[in-house]
């Protein structure tokens, strides 16, 4: 590729060395017919005026001797010296090249004949100094050799030359190096890790690439605002460039993202030894603007040949090692392995086939009863998300839906599953059942993503119904757990717009957060789900049976409902009535079933347990796979 700078210093160049070419053209001309002696014409008096005012140098030199036989009127004007005093002087008393005697000059004069120019210094009367190239050719002059010579002044051309020159190298850097940080970028990369794997290759030396991003930067640019941001960055590039060797090269890929690449690696812990020192210079506080900033850095890890051969490979592998640090807490760091290229592959493909289900109608709603415990009547339904791949059947849920959520796909699901659940009440309406609450599983980022109060509202007055009929249940690892400000903030300015509407609020999986029980109170929470994991094991496990208790006595005394989820057995069911909770979900009701098969949950009769219980007595004496079926 040739830049706009190198083509004007290609232009200056050609015109320079043609207006020499011309220059001795003519001189030659004069030459020739002075050589020849034809009698005297017109055409004489013409090209001796146009050697007389051509307006660079033009000489006649002896070959031998290098001695100035004439000069045109410039380069007595150039030199300062009379045409008398010119023809005193040897040529190389004039010229001179560095690096070269006089007789050495005057050989490499000669031997430019009918070649390029060859540069020169011109040393002036007044002890001046001129930059000129000078274009040589032989002839015959009265029988004689002589050398003509036409001399150029490239001084300007040379001073152009060398400020797009300088013009050139500054493009260049900017084209390979981030403007914000000063570190090289992703061009410089993409031309030197190449060159830098076949090194490798060559040396038979393992080579590291490290991919790193930093944890949660969004929520800094979002809080505190791009200029802050930009700031950060700069202190992070400088960070990580203090922590690295001289020899290591540090990319900013663009955004929060940076490479390293690590040569002549001896040994694993050295790449961990690196790492550590990364993590550990990142979380260290940094000032920016006078308020004090911390953050953290998520790196994935690819080693040469190991992990890959290529750039391609070795960038994708620590990218990918790189979100299995995310996925373990991040700031931490992740050596590459095959098996997370197959979830990482595993993953693409569900995330496809996902955007495909949207489209052809592969999800589906299903539904399970929430049971009075005392009663066995059916207060409520849950709506479950199903997915029925048209090649591996059922997927589950906890497959696909926090892929769903990184792929930005939780919203589009969501509002598919709250349009399923309002059209499925309808139905039920019109089949003159008896409607009870619904229960629709929110996730965090659909709640800050979706105003889901404006879609409740404005479905529920389309089809007349009441929005206090649905239940929203928010994880507590997913509302509830430490996370920035402004999005807690944001989830429970939209939990207030769905209780002013009538919804109520559930917390599913109790028990497995990190929250502060001052969210209960401050949420307004109308009811808590315990998590099955507590109540598997509630008769036997007196440590379950503990937090059960104290969940349920807590939640009695802020007013608040609970519901044991995951009931299987009837001794389960019997202790957590002696413990007074009093509602349950489980397979000892209920399996999620098809909106058309729930119509029977709605008539306000007791649920028939009969069957339920011979099949659990039946279980007790069967195989592991006929136990599956009967559970259906």
């Amino acid at each position: 590729m040739v830049l706009p700078g190198q083509s004007v210093n290609q232009l200056a160049f050609a015109l320079g060395t043609l207006a020499g070419l011309v220059c001795t053209a003519i001189v030659i001309a004069l030459l020739w017919r002075l050589r020849r002696r034809e009698p005297s014409s017109p055409y004489d008096a013409r090209h001796l005026e146009v050697f007389e005012q051509w307006p660079t140098s033009a000489m006649v030199l002896d070959p031998v001797t290098g001695r100035i036989i004439s000069g045109n009127p410039a380069s007595q004007r150039n030199l300062g010296y009379a045409l008398d005093e010119l023809r005193e002087l040897n040529f190389t008393d004039i010229f001179s090249a560095e690096g070269m005697d006089a007789r050495v000059l005057l050989g490499k004069l000669q031997e430019a004949t009918n070649r390029a120019p060859i540069e020169m210094s011109q040393r002036c009367r007044d002890g001046s100094q001129r930059n000129v190239e000078a274009t040589c050719y032989r002839i015959m002059l009265a029988d004689k050799p002589v050398l003509a010579v036409t001399v150029h002044d490239v001084t300007v051309r040379n001073r152009v030359e060398t400020h797009l020159l300088e013009k050139h190298q500054q493009l260049d850097h900017l084209a390979h190096h981030d403007y914000l940080t000063g570190l090289p970028n992703r061009l410089y990369l993409a031309a030197h890790l190449p060159d830098a794997i076949e090194d490798a290759k060559k040396a038979g030396t393992v080579l590291a690439v490290l991919f790193l991003d930093l944890d949660r930067f969004k929520h800094v640019n979002d809080s505190r605002g791009h200029e802050t941001g930009d700031k950060l960055l700069k202190t992070v590039a400088q960070r990580i460039r203090s922590t690295m060797r001289s020899d290591d090269l540090v990319v900013r890929m663009g955004g929060d993202e940076f490479v390293v690449v690590m040569r002549g690696i001896k040994s694993t812990q050295q790449v961990n030894d690196a790492a550590v020192r990364i993590n550990h210079a990142l979380s260290a506080p940094m000032v920016v603007d006078g308020r004090t900033l911390v953050t953290t850095v998520s790196i994935g890890v690819a080693l040469y040949p190991h992990d890959g051969a290529d750039m391609g490979e070795l960038l994708r592998h620590s990218d990918t090692a790189m979100y299995q640090a995310k996925d373990r807490g991040r700031n931490n760091f992740q050596l590459f392995s095959q098996s997370m290229d197959k979830r990482l592959k595993e993953r693409i493909a569900i995330e496809s086939s996902l955007r495909t289900a949207l489209q052809s109608r592969q999800l589906d709603v299903h539904y399970q009863p929430i049971v009075a415990i005392e009663s066995h009547k059916v207060v409520a339904l849950e709506a479950l998300l199903r997915w029925k791949h048209p090649n591996h059947g059922y997927v589950r849920p906890e497959r696909f839906v926090t892929i769903a959520e990184e792929a930005g796909l939780i919203v589009p699901i969501g509002d598919f599953v709250l349009h399923r659940v309002i059209e499925d009440m309808v139905r039920w309406r019109s089949a003159e059942g008896r409607l009870v609450p619904v229960a629709i599983n929110v996730s965090a980022v659909q709640l800050q993503r979706s105003n889901l109060a404006e879609s409740i509202a404005r479905l529920t007055k389309e089809y007349g119904l009441e929005a206090s009929m649905l239940q929203i249940e928010l994880t507590e690892s997913a509302v509830f757990e430490r996370r920035e400000a402004r999005a807690r903030e944001a989830s429970q300015d939209a939990v207030a717009k769905l209780r002013e509407l009538g919804v109520h609020i559930a917390i599913d999986d109790f028990g497995t957060g990190y929250s502060s029980l001052s969210y209960l109170k401050r949420w307004r929470v109308d009811t808590l789900k315990i998590d099955r994991s507590f109540v598997r094991d509630l008769v036997t496990d007196m440590s379950d049976l503990a937090i059960v208790s104290a969940i349920i006595a807590m939640a009695r005394h802020l007013h608040i409902q609970v519901v044991a989820e995951g009931i299987e057995g009837w001794q389960q069911l019997e202790k957590l009535r002696q413990l007074g909770c009093s509602y349950a979900q489980g397979y000892l009701f209920a399996r999620p079933a098809p909106a058309l098969d729930c119509q029977r949950y709605l008539s306000g009769e007791p649920l028939d347990l009969t069957q339920r219980l011979e099949k659990l007595d039946r279980l007790e004496t069967t195989s592991s796979g006929e136990q599956e079926a009967l559970r259906a």
